[in-house]
C-alpha cells in the first residue's frame, strides 16, 4: 500500500458522494476496529460488491484519511477478519485542501457465505440491504453453504417442488410462511427443498422492504 500515490478525482468524489450511502457504496471516517470493517465487507461480498470511501463522513463530509494506518485497518479487516479472507482493490483520490479519500472496492464473492469476525469473536454473515449491513438470514446461510459444497445434485423435481415454483410462478415474491402453508408442508421441509432448488441456480432471494422473500431466479 505504500504505493499507492493520490491521482486528481475532486469531481469524481463530489459525483460518488452526491450519491450517498447506498446498496454498493459505504462512507468510512473512523477505521479504528477491524472487525466493524469486516462487517461491510462481508455484506458487499455476500450480495452485488461495493465500494468503501474512506476518507468520508456519514454526511458526506470529505475529512480525509488520517494517517496510513487506516489503510492498513482495512486490509487487515478483509484478510484477517472475513472468511474466506477477500481481496480490494484500493484506489487514492486527491479532493480539496490536499484531503485524500480511499476507495476500497469489494467484489462479489463466488464463494458464499463470507463471513466476518465480529467484536463479539464469533463468525457471523452479513448482506447489503440499501445502505445497511444486516445479518443473513440461516436459511440463505445455509443455501450458500449447499451450493459452494461440491455436493452433488441430481435435476429432477419431485412433486412438491413442482407445486411450490408453480406457487412463485404466480407472484413475484413469496415468503417462506406462504410457500409452506401453499405447499402443505413443514418449515424444514420447505426450507431444505429450497436450499436445493437454490443450489440448482431454480430459485434466488430477496428482501421486499425489510421482509426476506423467495423468487424464481433470473433467467
Amino acid at each position: 500500500m505504500k504505493d499507492l500515490r493520490p491521482i486528481k478525482g475532486k469531481f469524481y468524489l463530489e459525483r460518488l458522494i452526491a450519491e450517498g450511502e447506498h446498496l454498493r457504496q459505504d462512507f468510512k471516517f473512523a477505521i479504528s476496529d477491524a472487525r466493524k470493517i469486516a462487517r461491510s465487507i462481508s455484506a458487499f461480498a455476500n450480495h452485488a460488491g461495493g465500494r468503501l470511501l474512506i476518507g468520508v463522513k456519514d454526511n458526506g463530509v470529505i475529512a480525509g484519511v488520517r494517517n496510513e494506518e487506516d489503510i492498513y485497518v482495512v486490509e487487515q479487516a478483509a484478510h484477517l477478519y472475513c472468511r474466506p479472507s477477500q481481496n480490494l482493490e484500493f484506489k487514492a483520490f486527491k479532493a480539496d485542501e490536499g484531503l485524500v479519500v480511499i476507495q476500497a472496492s469489494v467484489e462479489p464473492s463466488p464463494e458464499r457465505p463470507v463471513q466476518a469476525c465480529d467484536t463479539d469473536g464469533q463468525w457471523k454473515t452479513y448482506y447489503r440491504i440499501a445502505d445497511e449491513n444486516i445479518l443473513a438470514t440461516p436459511l440463505m446461510v445455509r443455501a450458500w453453504q449447499r451450493k459452494s459444497s461440491g455436493e452433488s445434485i441430481v435435476f429432477t423435481l419431485s412433486e412438491v417442488e413442482k407445486r411450490l415454483l408453480s406457487l412463485l410462478e404466480t407472484s413475484d415474491c413469496l415468503t417462506v410462511e406462504q410457500l409452506m402453508n401453499g405447499v402443505l408442508i413443514s418449515r424444514q421441509r420447505c426450507e431444505d427443498l429450497l436450499t436445493r432448488l437454490y443450489a440448482l441456480d431454480v430459485i434466488d432471494f430477496r428482501f421486499v422492504g425489510r421482509k426476506f422473500a423467495v423468487c424464481l431466479a433470473d433467467s
